[in-house]
This record gives C-alpha cells, sequence and structure tokens, in this order.
C-alpha cells in the first residue's frame, strides 16, 4: 500500500478595490397589468437618463432581476375575520451600475438618485475589476502553503516527499466586495458647496482580505 501524506494549505491576499458597484431597486404596485408594466419602463428610463447627463452609458445600467405578480392585502370584516383581497399589481425591478472607484462620481450619482421622482432604493458595495486574477494568486498561495507544510513534518518525520496525487478545492464563490457606507451615513450626506448638483464623498475602502484553502495529498518514501 502507498504511504502518503495529506496537507491543507490556506492562501491569504488582500485585494484593492478599484471598483464601485451600485444596487438599485424599484418597486411599485398599480391597479393593472399595463399600468404597471408602463410605469416600470418609464422610471427605467428616467434612471437611464440621469446616469447619461453623468456621463455614463444608458447600457451599463443592467437589470438582474425583473418581475410583475399579483399583490394582496390583508384587512378584516365587520365580523373581525381577517381576509384578503386584490390590491394590483407589483412589479419589482432590481438593477446594478459598475463605475470605476470615483468619489466625485460617485457623489454625483447619488445626489441624482436621492432626488429623482422615482425616488429608488440603493445600496453601495466596493469591488475589485478583475477577481478571477485575484482568485488564482490565492489558489497559487494556498498550494505552496501546503507543500510548504508538507516538507516540515516528511523533514521531521525523516520521510521523502514524493509526487502529488491530488489536490482536493471546494471551487466555492470568493466574495471580493466590501460595504463601507451604509443606509444612515447616505440619509445624512449633504450637498457638496460646488456649482454641479453632489453629495461631498471622502471614503478610502480598505483592502478586502480573502482566504481559501487547498487539501495535497503526496505520495512519501
Amino acid at each position: 500500500m502507498e504511504r502518503t501524506i495529506r496537507v491543507t494549505g490556506k492562501g491569504k491576499v488582500s485585494v484593492k478595490p478599484d471598483l464601485i458597484r451600485l444596487h438599485i431597486n424599484m418597486e411599485e404596485v398599480n391597479k393593472d397589468y399595463e399600468s404597471t408594466l408602463h410605469h416600470s419602463t418609464e422610471a427605467t428610463e428616467l434612471l437611464k437618463d440621469l446616469i447619461e447627463k453623468l456621463g455614463i452609458k444608458r447600457k451599463e445600467l443592467k437589470t438582474i432581476f425583473f418581475n410583475v405578480d399579483t399583490e394582496y392585502e390583508s384587512y378584516q370584516d365587520k365580523e373581525k375575520n381577517w381576509k384578503r383581497r386584490f390590491k394590483g399589481y407589483k412589479y419589482v425591478h432590481r438593477m446594478k451600475l459598475e463605475f470605476g472607484a470615483d468619489n466625485k462620481m460617485l457623489g454625483k450619482i447619488l445626489y441624482a438618485l436621492a432626488n429623482c421622482s422615482v425616488n429608488p432604493e440603493f445600496s453601495i458595495e466596493y469591488t475589485v475589476t478583475d477577481p478571477k486574477e485575484s482568485k488564482n494568486e490565492l489558489l497559487s498561495l494556498a498550494v505552496k502553503d501546503s507543500k510548504e507544510k508538507a516538507k516540515v513534518l516528511t523533514d521531521a518525520a525523516e520521510v521523502v516527499l514524493g509526487d502529488i496525487l491530488s489536490i482536493d478545492y471546494s471551487w466555492g464563490e470568493i466574495n471580493l466586495v466590501t460595504h463601507p457606507m451604509d443606509d444612515r451615513l447616505m440619509k445624512c450626506m449633504e450637498p457638496s458647496c460646488c456649482e454641479e448638483s453632489s453629495y461631498d464623498i471622502d471614503i478610502e475602502p480598505d483592502d478586502i482580505d480573502v482566504s481559501d484553502i487547498v487539501t495535497v495529498v503526496w505520495s512519501i518514501g
């Protein structure tokens, strides 16, 4: 029976975020289906107009999820029995907008969203333009760490580290995002003192720390 050693290595990297991802959510209830679709289209076009005026292409506002469904509400009748009645049709439109990590542009976009007639909900996260590069570096470091540990163990046991027999990796999703701003902070922001309508934002997001593990099996002799 071939003798083996199984060692788990861990890789860690710190990545500087260079991309802002803005999540935008709109919801509205109307009495009939046609009006719901019409209002959804109007609201989306208004948002595209806003970002286009700021120098961002309309196509950069991308849909993540869209749905129209019936909406009901609960009520009590005269006998105090709870019942449901039809309220209308509700649309839910979730979108995202990505642009370079630029506080000045972020301030302009947030001001435009906060003061537009459709009043969308929005949240902000910082991420990286090329997550694949960071993930590959992470895997490389994890394998290197596993090999270093295996070498220490085999030297201590006075055996020879042989060839790699297998590498076990979960391929789980690595989330390269950070959220330096919350809703309370955005509500307290004041417009900047300049000709352009904007919020004065001075944020330097911290590096994103991520880690992952790889398990490697070597033969030993």
